[in-house]
């Protein structure tokens, strides 16, 4: 059996205490560990977590966030299994717990062109993130269709997809190959492009009723989204849109201190310019 370290006292300590948008919901069993005050504590990074969210490799298939995820909020036993409504709200908190609700950020003004730098307070960041009403249904004559979050594993596969697609893309143009070949290769990244939203569509929606089942199978319910009426689909996507800009961080009003003008500033919580900044 291990001593008990002499040293524990001086471990780290929950540095604040944050309430997830989703309550709790949405989780499966095992991943989240839910206190009874529905608060979770979290913790400041250490010094391998730093390093972690530093690695490009970690950063780019998600497994950073996972880990310092966890490592910060360990009451989330599985950060891959977070919903998609809970990710800012952790992010925020984890920053908050490693450097202070304070953060700089450079902004130009749209008027004057000039750079200033501004100081957001996080808590009021915090304040404003909530969850989506994930209660309600969309019914298209017999089919009545129900809506679930994302998860973060979800969002992190699809992003790296388009990433990879939309960077192929790019490079296309300036590439040797024959046009024809050009042609055929953009093509076919635009089909996985599309395919990649239908997927990210069928991963939002629960299940589907009908006069006789209820569906809840993601092949089914994907082959229905891949073949159903255009207003169908459009309808679906308008509300999973709906709901995914709901739970979306408010752009900052800002008021240059130069010309006086007011404008809004959008703020992305990315660990690579979310951290780096308080480094």
């Amino acid at each position: 059996m291990t001593p008990n370290n002499p040293l524990r006292q001086y471990f780290r300590q929950p540095a604040i205490y944050i309430r997830l948008p989703s309550g709790g919901e949405f989780y499966p069993p095992g991943a989240l560990d839910m206190p009874p005050n529905q608060e979770l504590p979290v913790l400041p990074m250490t010094a391998v977590d730093e390093i972690t969210y530093r690695t490009p490799d970690a950063l780019f298939n998600g497994s950073a966030m996972v880990n310092v995820i966890q490592s910060c909020v360990p009451n989330i036993r599985d950060a891959w299994a977070i919903p998609a409504m809970d990710v800012d709200s952790i992010l925020v908190g984890i920053r908050v717990a490693s450097y202070g609700h304070s953060m700089e950020l450079t902004s130009q003004c749209p008027g004057c062109k000039q750079d200033h730098e501004f100081t957001v307070d996080l808590r009021s960041v915090l304040d404003q993130l909530h969850t989506p009403d994930y209660t309600g249904s969309v019914r298209h004559g017999d089919l009545e269709f129900y809506f679930k979050p994302m998860t973060y594993k979800n969002l992190n596969e699809n992003n790296q997809m388009q990433f990879e697609q939309q960077k192929l893309m790019a490079l296309m143009p300036d590439s040797e190959i024959p046009d024809a070949d050009k042609i055929a290769s953009i093509s076919d990244a635009l089909k996985k492009i599309t395919m990649i939203t239908i997927d990210a569509l069928c991963q939002s929606i629960g299940a589907v009723k009908t006069p006789g089942a209820l569906v809840t199978e993601p092949e089914f319910i994907r082959e229905l989204m891949q073949n159903c009426d255009r207003t169908v689909f459009n309808s679906i996507r308008d509300h999973i849109v709906k709901l995914k800009t709901a739970s979306e961080l408010q752009p900052l009003k800002m008021n240059c201190p130069e010309c006086k003008n007011e404008y809004e500033q959008g703020m992305t919580l990315d660990m690579t310019s979310f951290f780096a900044v308080a480094s």
